[in-house]
């Protein structure tokens, strides 16, 4: 507790008396609570479900309600958290929803990046909403902050229901989007929402990524911790200091600012001490292209386009320009990319990381996960995972409860410094059924080797063997691309002889077979084209319950019954939706893909004509997973050429001859290579196999309309 600085005035019977009341109602507050959390006071209807959930409707309004009209009300600015017992009140176990959320302070200020990113002549300036419990800042408390930047304030909205933020009629923020700032303003953290440059109410431009991107989220830690200079307004000069935090600064966010995380966490910036990226970008040119192969339709321009401030784009004409120029749509590595690589940074990196995926997101593939973990790994850096079987979901989506109680002891660990034994606790969560999880001390698991599998052909075209044996001398299986097919084209249909794909199968497994990070396939192939794609893909061969990630809602259904979580306002409800999962039954399972234009086999960076009938070998990257193929199950292999819908199509379709002994695929297998039965030919068709609907890829915006 702090006393007041002013003495001379104050008799000292008063100070003594003051100081042992705040003490004792410290010490109260370190009580746990006798019953329940309380539900927000504007859901009654859903108390009782709130209040049953771990966490579910926090206690903050009422607790902070009861406390001001109490004596005891300056000891909440002393301690936010709460011990477990009275034996552990010298290690407090989280920090508790001791403050009001309505009465917090809310704010807007212009953090100036000190780049002129529009080319007006000024330094841009972004703008910064906080909403930070007001208690502290009257005791001269500093509390740290968590952060997401993002472009999507405005135009396209975050969370599951696309919420925006919202300004009264003196331009005062008034909804902060998602829960963050409902639950843990209360509990002693400031919400710190970013305008990325040239979206919203900031200066600047959109540059996907790259350098007005990241330093204007930058400069928002810069100015929490002192070394940077915000402003009052967008073009006045009065300034204004962080003077209510001590700089502690825990960036999240999913997609896009997910993936500002990384890329700030990249610059080693000091008082950055933790990041939660949620299915981000760890390298941009991976998530347009992948080894040449475009993946969209539309460069980074398009996305830059659409999220864009009126503002920005009458300004950015340059930028866009640039954006074009650098990014051009044959896949070849520009400066463009080295700039927005962040993965050759990790080194850099100084705060902890917590990352979550959708094993099957579709718009942002596994391999940025795999790549950042792997050299987030080699640094050293402390870290933990969540991968689920959605697509590009967030985990408030799709297991609420479990996420807000992990995410409360995440921040109050990294940011508060409370010693609650979070990061001893297993490193991975892993989805390995609809709702159902595993945890891993360490991930990949120990005991994971890349293993080499091997195709060999069958007696059968098109119809062969996966196995541990390399092909005999010559072998050759041969198909054609057909742009109009797709992955659940070819799975359905993989034993089968079809004409353009190449399956190959093991026999039933004897045990579980456990895949686990992220691996590779080696092809070499004759082209009888100047250019050709190629895909391959992992199938699990056997009947499951999975989640449907090729749906709308991409593995799960949106209900109409709410809970909240953390107190609210009359403008910034706590109450979200639920969700449930969206389940099918399938015949098999895609958990993993890779693509590659067979012209970059010599240069992953620059790609060249091909001679038709020469064989060229490339290796594709697939992306990373963690997949249990059950005994009995079949693990397949599939070599095909366009992933219709996920891949964009050549300008040629050629026919392609696999030669076998040159082929291979390198696994993550926990435990080393399969003890299975060689998988039978098949002389006849088989019935085509049941899958989710064929998948696509999920655009950057898929709601935008093109801008007038």
């Amino acid at each position: 507790m702090l006393l007041p600085t002013r003495t001379s005035r104050i008799p000292w019977t008063t100070l003594v008396l003051s100081a042992v009341t705040a003490l004792v109602a410290a010490a109260v507050s370190l009580l746990p609570p006798l019953g329940a959390p309380a539900a927000h006071a504007a859901s009654a209807a859903h108390a009782a479900h709130a209040a049953s959930a771990a966490h579910a409707a926090s206690a903050a309004h009422a607790a902070s309600a009861a406390h001001a009209a109490s004596a005891a009300h300056a000891a909440h600015a002393a301690s936010a958290v709460q011990s477990r017992s009275d034996s552990e009140a010298d290690s407090p176990s989280e920090s508790r929803p001791v403050y009001s959320y309505e009465d917090a302070i809310r704010e807007s200020v212009w953090v100036d990046t000190t780049i002129d990113g529009d080319g007006d002549g000024r330094t841009d300036r972004v703008a910064v909403d906080i909403v930070r419990p007001r208690e502290p800042a009257a005791q001269g408390r500093r509390i740290p902050v968590i952060m997401d930047a993002s472009p999507y304030y405005s135009c396209c909205g975050r969370g599951n229901e696309s919420q925006t933020k919202t300004y009264d009629a003196a331009g005062n923020p008034v909804r902060f989007p998602l829960f963050y700032d409902n639950y843990f303003v209360p509990r002693g953290y400031a919400t710190v929402l970013v305008d990325l440059a040239g979206t919203n109410r900031s200066d600047g431009c959109v540059d996907i990524g790259g350098r007005s991107d990241i330093l204007s989220a930058k400069a928002v830690v810069d100015w929490l911790n002192g070394r940077a200079t915000a402003y009052r307004t967008r073009t006045g000069g009065q300034t204004v200091k962080a003077s209510w935090t001590n700089g502690a600064t825990g960036m999240i966010g999913k997609s896009y600012d997910g993936t500002i995380a990384n890329g700030v966490a990249a610059t080693g910036v000091k008082g950055l001490k933790t990041i939660v990226p949620i299915g981000a970008i760890s390298s941009w040119y991976d998530y347009y292209f992948a080894k040449g192969a475009a993946l969209f339709d539309s460069g980074p321009d398009g996305l830059s386009d659409a999220v864009e401030s009126d503002d920005a784009h009458a300004r950015c004409a340059a930028v866009q320009k640039r954006l074009v120029e650098g990014a051009p749509r044959n896949g070849d590595w520009t400066s463009l990319w080295t700039a927005r690589d962040y993965v050759p940074d990790v080194d850099r990196v100084r705060a902890s990381v917590f990352a979550v995926h959708g094993a099957q997101d579709l718009n942002v593939r596994t391999k940025h996960l795999g790549q950042w973990w792997n050299a987030l790994a080699d640094a050293g850096v402390e870290r933990k995972i969540w991968l689920s079987q959605t697509g590009h979901v967030d985990p408030f989506d799709f297991r609420r409860g479990e996420w807000v109680r992990t995410l409360h002891r995440w921040f109050d660990h990294y940011l508060l410094g409370i010693d609650n034994g979070v990061e001893r606790e297993p490193m991975a969560d892993v989805e390995r059924a609809p709702d159902q999880w595993s945890t891993d001390q360490v991930w990949p698991p120990s005991g994971t080797r890349q293993t080499t599998l091997r195709p060999r052909g069958g007696a059968t075209a098109g119809v062969g063997v996966l196995g541990t044996e390399r092909a005999e001398p010559g072998a050759t299986e041969t198909f054609t691309d057909d742009p109009a097919l797709s992955e659940a084209d070819w799975s359905s249909a993989i034993d089968t002889s079809t004409p353009g794909k190449a399956g190959f199968t093991t026999g039933p497994l004897t045990k579980d077979l456990r895949l686990s990070g992220s691996g590779t396939v080696t092809v070499t192939a004759t082209p009888s084209t100047t250019s050709a794609h190629l895909s391959a893909v992992l199938v699990d061969l056997g009947p499951a319950t999975i989640r449907d990630y090729s749906a709308a809602g991409e593995g799960i259904t949106t209900l109409d019954r709410r809970t909240c979580w953390g107190s609210g306002t009359e403008g910034d409800s706590a109450c979200f939706k639920e969700t449930a999962a969206d389940k099918e039954d399938v015949d098999y399972t895609v958990f993993s893909r890779g693509w590659a234009d067979l012209g970059h086999f010599a240069d992953d960076g620059k790609g060249r004509p091909l001679t038709p009938g020469k064989a060229y070998t490339i290796t594709l990257d697939l992306a990373a997973t963690d997949h249990v193929v059950p005994a009995g199950h079949r693990l397949g292999l599939i070599i095909a050429g366009t992933d219709a819908g996920l891949v964009e199509p050549p300008s040629t379709t050629p026919r392609l001859t696999l030669d076998l002994p040159r082929t291979s695929a390198r696994l993550p297998l926990v435990g080393g290579a399969p003890k299975a039965a060689a998988a039978p030919s098949r002389a006849a068709a088989t019935p085509p196999l049941k899958g989710v609907r064929a998948p696509h890829h999920r655009t950057p915006l898929p709601s935008l309309s093109a801008r007038d």
